[in-house]
């Protein structure tokens, strides 16, 4: 049994999340169902990212609170968490008093042991608004890409890190007008002392080679100091001396989340205050993180410098399974412009486990991905109805029907029976292994293969005909088929948890799916003798029309979810 810690990149509560974002929880939550089926030991940690001048920004143009506007997004977005059937070992949020002591902590020890150094830095500042515009506060063209709408912090277009001083004809977020350049003391974090640890843990490190060569050509070029503090109010004040009216700049603060939030668990579900060490400090843990592709540097670098800078034995990085980026229709997922499909308006449109399977199925391993209506209809009809929930119906159904509900004695087996029974020990064994490297889109390639060729079986046994002609052999084929079903039934509970379940009680076994052992998906333990339970569909297929009028039943979903949203997003 191995110890791990599974990340997920913390939803920033600027908006309702919307496919894209849950798509990194989605995924953490069903690495981390697997690993306890395996027998691990998991903590599963994230939270909301609430700190940072886009959620000041978003108040600020709404006129609330800060804390006001983040409070009522992450209170609703645990709700929808809840609803995609995701479960943490604990989702908290940055403004936990745990959360920001640690932080302090944290940067006060990177402070004392030298790698944080004060320095003049000029920066935009309006005088019209009478403040600085750090990071989102200020807009203008990058000068890398020449995207016009780049971010004083990173660029959406090309991914690059910028200093609000390098924009190209900025322009303050509030009121339009352009800034003047003002002179401000501001704390650095000294990356270039670490420059070269990092660059050999990563060169030696067990991340994918995707990341390591993402992240070694961000560091082509030589680490660069990185202002730590801001000079926005909302946000960790900076615990270093002389630096009041300061606060940590986000990204140095929800990085360390991961390490706060499982102190926090231990906290409250032991009342135990170093238990979380056992976890961040014990060098046979493994730590794994789910994100998309522009927040690797945060986390192959930045993080991992920050814990080197603590000189604390803190592990480091053992995965980071990010992703490209998920469309719609090809183009980014857009609130102001409404493209896409936010969580809310998905959990009114289909049940929560035909989301996580389509997007498990969609999810862009390898490259850009556009979720499609047409594809979601394809995968939710022919997957989910024709592959799995069609064999399992023809199999519960005919025990049902033909054998009073109780699995039959099986008969000597031929090289057809043998052939299934061989798929019933190897998919779950090749599903597993894409799941330990973190790889969910082949998993549940690997997962179809099994109701798709018990499909194929059941058709070329035809139990309909041998149940009275060759008695023997109708029993044994189904018995091989009750097995499957087995299988499928401990394979899909990662990833459709509630369908999984269902299945499961329909098999007449005792329990939850999820207490199953993922390695016994390959054993033939249904024995003859035992009695399922009733068959019902296991799914429902969208309508004909379901094409038709999506579009006017996504805009009914949109007006409808409008008024349960938090105020502030009214």
């Amino acid at each position: 049994m191995a110890r791990y810690v599974v990340c997920a990149a913390w939803p920033y509560v600027n908006n309702v999340p919307h496919l894209g974002t849950i798509l990194p929880l989605l995924s953490a939550d069903i690495y981390a169902r697997f690993l306890r089926m395996k027998g691990h030991d998991v903590v599963y940690v994230t939270g909301s990212d609430e700190h940072g001048t886009p959620i000041e920004r978003e108040a600020r143009f709404r006129g609330v609170d800060p804390y006001e506007y983040a409070s009522q997004i992450h209170e609703y977005d645990v709700k929808l968490f809840e609803g995609f059937g995701i479960e943490f070992s604990n989702y908290t949020r940055t403004e936990n008093p745990v959360h920001k002591e640690f932080v302090q902590q944290v940067w006060r020890k990177i402070y004392e042991n030298g790698y944080i150094f004060t320095q003049e830095d000029v920066l935009p500042y309006c005088p019209k608004c009478s403040i600085f515009l750090p990071d989102r506060f200020v807009e203008g063209t990058c000068p890398y890409c020449g995207y016009p709408k780049a971010r004083g912090d990173q660029c959406d277009e090309c991914g690059r890190l910028l200093h609000p001083s390098q924009l190209i004809n900025p322009r303050c977020v509030f009121c339009g007008s352009k800034p003047v350049q003002r002179s401000t003391k501001h704390w650095f974090f000294d990356l270039p002392k670490l420059e070269s640890k990092v660059r050999e843990w990563l060169e030696n490190s067990s991340l994918p080679e995707n990341v390591k060569k993402a992240s070694l050509g961000w560091m082509a070029e030589g680490l660069k100091p990185r202002s730590v503090t801001r000079d926005n109010r909302w946000g960790i004040q900076a615990p270093f001396p002389g630096s009041e009216g300061k606060t940590i700049y986000v990204w140095f603060d929800a990085v360390l989340g991961y390490l706060s939030a499982t102190k926090e668990y231990f906290l409250k579900r032991e009342g135990d205050p170093e238990k979380w060490k056992e976890y961040w400090m014990d060098p046979e843990t493994r730590t794994v993180y789910f994100m998309g592709k522009d927040n690797i540097p945060f986390h192959a670098i930045i993080l991992p410098a920050i814990l080197m800078a603590t000189h604390e034995p803190y592990v480091l990085p053992h995965n980071i399974a990010s992703t490209e980026y998920l469309l719609y229709k090809g183009e980014q997922f857009s609130k102001s412009r409404g493209i896409g499909v936010w969580v809310d308006e998905a959990l009114e449109i289909a049940p929560a486990d035909y989301w996580r399977w389509v997007l498990s199925r969609l999810r862009p391993e390898q490259k850009d991905i556009s979720f499609t209506w047409e594809e979601f209809y394809r995968i939710v009809n022919s997957e989910l109805n024709d592959d799995i929930g069609n064999y399992v119906h023809r199999v519960l159904s005919f025990i049902k029907s033909r054998y009073g509900g109780v699995v039959p004695e099986p008969g000597d087996m031929d090289s057809v029976d043998e052939e299934f029974k061989r798929k019933i020990e190897e998919v779950p064994r090749r599903a597993g292994e894409f799941l330990e490297q973190a790889r969910i889109k082949p998993a549940t390639e690997a997962i179809l293969d099994l109701p798709r060729a018990g499909n194929q079986y059941l058709n070329a046994r035809a139990p309909w005909d041998t149940y009275k002609t060759d008695p023997g052999s109708a029993a044994t084929t189904m018995w091989l088929a009750v097995n499957a079903v087995r299988s499928i039934a401990v394979m899909l509970a990662p990833f459709m948890p509630s369908a999984a379940q269902r299945l499961w009680e329909m098999l007449g076994m005792e329990g939850r799916v999820h207490q199953q052992k993922w390695d016994t998906a390959s054993q033939l333990l249904v024995r003859p003798g035992h009695r399922i339970g009733k068959p019902r569909p296991l799914f429902a297929k969208l309508p004909p029309d379901f094409l038709e009028k999506i579009g006017d039943q996504l805009a009914q979903v949109r007006r409808a979810v409008q008024e349960r949203r938090p105020p502030v997003l009214r």
